[in-house]
């Protein structure tokens, strides 16, 4: 399997990228909802921050996240699943639908991390499969 693989959803128009990562999915989960993360896989991401104040996601969370251009952008988490095999989160920001965040367990020592956009946003998946590789490398560190 290529390192870097498209996968169709649930949701037959959202285009998905996903990654096998050699690591716990604890890991890579992690590097998913704790926002002190973001910047360091995350292209589009200079700085996030929730407005609780908490570093790690919730369910309905509310905050902000700083682009590259250090602009300001509201999100809110929409949509959360946490269960023994797979979790994920999806947000909207700025009040648009935008990625969902995926981590399958495959075993005690492998997941699989991906990564949807919405069909309009087809074009970010570049920025998605950088993402990607990143948490990769951070999670089997």
């Amino acid at each position: 399997m290529t390192a870097l693989a498209p996968r169709r959803t649930v949701d037959p128009m959202a285009p998905t990228l996903g990654i096998d990562v050699a690591g716990p999915a604890e890991t890579a989960w992690e590097v998913l909802v704790d926002l002190r993360w973001w910047p360091h896989w995350g292209p589009t991401v200079r700085d996030a921050r929730l407005d609780d104040g908490a570093t790690r996601l919730a369910a309905g969370a509310t905050g902000r996240v700083q682009t590259p251009a250090r602009v300001w952008l509201p999100f809110e988490v929409t949509t959360w699943r946490e269960d023994e095999r797979v979790r994920s989160w999806a947000w909207r920001v700025a009040g648009v639908p935008a990625t969902t965040h995926t981590v399958t367990t495959l075993g005690p020592e492998r997941c699989r991390v991906e990564m949807s956009a919405p069909w309009w946003a087809v074009g970010y998946l570049g920025v998605l499969g950088v993402a990607l590789l990143r948490i990769r490398r951070l999670a089997e560190e």
